[in-house]
């Protein structure tokens, strides 16, 4: 479940925070589900368990999951008030970043290209 390349410039607890919402976006995770503990993934990753705190105290502030003291850290259900403000977010983000790859000169083909491959990505449940 995890791919971690610990040779790459994104931060290990990025990476981390990418895996689970993955994860969680394709249901691998189901809602209310527990999260292993820190220190078990830690030993299982070989890493840091402060990498792996600051992976899941990002996923909380997110808001993918929530913890319980004493008890863990669990799949957050989908708040949909919270998923339109995000979706409001990555909209504008979206439209900035097209904006300038049409600006640099990518084409309408290209970025229905990109779009198409991502959709089909989504779709087997392969997100990249």
């Amino acid at each position: 479940m995890f791919d971690l390349d610990l040779r790459s410039r994104v931060p290990i607890y990025e990476q981390l925070v990418e895996t689970f919402k993955e994860a969680i976006i394709n249901e691998v995770l189901k809602t209310d589900e527990q999260l292993p503990s820190v220190r078990i993934l830690a030993q299982q990753l070989t890493i840091n368990p402060n990498t792996i705190q600051k992976a899941y105290r990002e996923l909380e502030r997110q808001g993918y999951i929530y913890s319980l003291p004493g008890k863990g850290s669990f799949v957050a259900g989908i708040n949909n008030h919270k998923n339109d403000e995000k979706l409001a977010k990555l909209k504008e983000e979206l439209i900035k970043v097209l904006s300038e790859a049409m600006y640099l000169g990518m084409t309408y083909e290209e970025i229905m290209a990109i779009i198409s491959q991502v959709d089909n990505s989504v779709r087997r449940g392969i997100m990249k």
